[in-house]
Formats: structure tokens, sequence, C-alpha cells
């Protein structure tokens, strides 16, 4: 098996905090991250994965308002964002890279355990952000669980484990083909099975985590996320702030980050480096070329003794 290199698409390569929702925005946004991409590609076999809350958010919002029927469930709304996320990073990155240079989409079915405690404890956001009257009104109105995302809400669902990627076997041989396979979009369609029957469930799967667990099941060479923010920082947004280069998994771990961002990140990536041994690195968009290279971002390494800190990141 050729190693791969995974690319993990934050949800702001795909819509902008506060941007409209609409195709052209994110076509924009994706055409941006398809020339970085293109430039990995160049020189590695790539898989890529990529959120998609938002976009989920907005389709059960389209739904909600069509009343003839019951709305579609989450498992449904992902597997269709999958496909239009797919489609436009697929058309993006095809107008780039050469004609004879294939790319497919996996709609990737994650499966989780049905009794994961997560479904009593939702945490996951989807959807765009509210100000308080707005989400205490989609409350009480649908039901929904809200919790604050910075100044504003959000919409938050259980978020359960990733424990296996069905269609690992037919990715596999894709990427072993040259093939730039686009796959576990938003965390993979959360799947479950009632005996030997699979069936689709009510959650949305972390991004991060379930990238992680494709990056291992394909030993990849190396896990990159892509955030929006230049590398992992202790501290952040407080005066004692500081910019980690490079970082052990061990050491990193002994630090709280925040769980409804940079948290699932240093988890997968300190499994993943634990796990194969290879190199995870978290950082932004623009700048990942030069973190595959090892120049930016935060490198995390079985290699590195303890934590190396940035005084100027890129």
């Amino acid at each position: 098996m050729t190693h791969p290199v995974v690319i993990a698409l934050g949800g702001n390569a795909i819509l902008r905090r506060g941007q409209a929702l609409n195709a052209e925005n994110q076509r924009e946004n994706i055409r941006v991250a398809a020339a970085q991409l293109a430039e990995i590609h160049n020189n590695h076999k790539l898989v890529i994965a990529h959120g998609n809350g938002p976009q989920v958010g907005l389709l059960a919002l389209m739904g909600a308002a069509y009343d003839a029927v019951e709305p579609y469930p989450l498992d449904v709304l992902g597997a269709e964002t999958v496909g239009m996320i797919g489609y436009m990073i697929e058309q993006e990155l095809g107008n780039i890279i050469p004609a004879d240079d294939h790319i497919v989409t996996v709609l990737t079915q994650v499966v989780v355990d049905s009794k994961d405690p997560a479904f009593k404890n939702p945490t996951k956001p989807v959807g765009p952000v509210y100000d308080r009257s707005e989400a205490e009104r989609l409350q009480a109105e649908k039901g929904w669980a809200i919790a604050p995302d910075g100044p504003h809400f959000r919409r938050v669902v259980p978020s359960p484990e990733p424990r296996r990627i069905i269609e690992i076997e037919p990715i596999r041989l894709l990427v072993e083909a040259g093939i730039v396979v686009i796959c576990a979009g938003g965390g993979g369609i959360p799947t479950a099975y009632n005996g030997s029957k699979l069936y689709g469930v009510e959650a949305v799967i972390d991004k991060d985590l379930a990238s992680g667990l494709l990056a291992r099941s394909l030993n990849a060479k190396q896990f990159v996320m892509l955030t929006d923010v230049p590398c992992v920082y202790t501290g952040f947004g407080t005066d004692h702030q500081r910019a980690i280069r490079r970082a052990h998994p061990d050491a990193l771990e002994e630090f709280d980050f925040a769980s409804g961002s940079m948290g699932p990140k240093v988890e997968a990536a300190c499994r993943f480096v634990r796990e194969t041994g290879h190199l995870s690195s978290i950082g932004r968009l623009r700048n990942l070329c030069e973190i595959v290279e090892g120049k930016a971002g935060t490198l995390i390494s079985n290699v590195v003794d303890g934590i190396e800190y940035a005084d100027d990141p890129r």
C-alpha cells in the first residue's frame, strides 16, 4: 500500500463564518482550496475529507419549511451534502490538475455504537449561527438542543465516536490506483447495526475524529487538519497565548483544548501519531503546502521531545 496524504478541510474552507450559505460562496471557497490541494496532488497520493455542518443545518431548515412530509433525518441530509460538496471539489480541482488524473467522491458510511453515551448529550454544532432570541425560539419551536458558539448560538446534535468505515476497502483500491479520493465527508454518514442490518442514525460524527480514523485505516504517511488559525495555541485568546510549533502527543494532551474546535483535532492527531508512527499537522489552508513540508502549522510527532513553541507562527 502506497501511503497517501490525508487532508481534512475545515468548514471554513467551504464556507467562512458569517458568509451567506449560497452555492456561489461555497464554490469560490472551494476554488481557493483546490489550488492548494492541486499542489499536494503533484507529489503525493491525495485523500480529501471535509466538513458539512452549515450545509446539513441549511438543508434541515429548508426541509422543515416544507411540512407536507416529515423532515429528512440527519444521515440522509449528510449524504446529500457530501454529494454536493464532493461534486464542487471534483470540478474545481479537476479544472486544475491534468485531465487524465481522476477524482472520485465516495459516499462513506461510518459505523457508530447505538449505545454511545453521546446520544444522551448532544454537543456537535450544525447549521448557521443565531442570536439568543432566535436560538431560543427555534429551541422551543423545533425541540432542538442549543449551545453557545462564541457570541452566538447554534443547534447541537449527538456526536458519537466513529468505529469503522464501511467503504474502506474500495477507498484503498482507488488510492492504490492513483485516483484522488474525496471521502468521509462531514465525518461520514452515521450508521449503526441492528443485528446484521445497517441503518442510518440521527447524529453527526465529528469530522476530525472520522478523518483520523480514515487516515489510520489507510496508514497515511501524513494526516493534515486545516482550520482558520495558523497552528495550535495554548491559552488561546488570552494574554498568555503561545503558538505550538512541534509537540509529542503525550505533551500535547496535557493541555485542555476547546471541545467544539481544537479539542477533536488534537485528539485525532495524537491517536494517528501513536497508532501509525507517522506525522500529523494542524494549520490553516493557505499554508497547506508549507504544512506538508513541515515548515508551517503545528507538527505532532513521536520523535519530538515535549513541546516546542514558535515565536512567529506562519
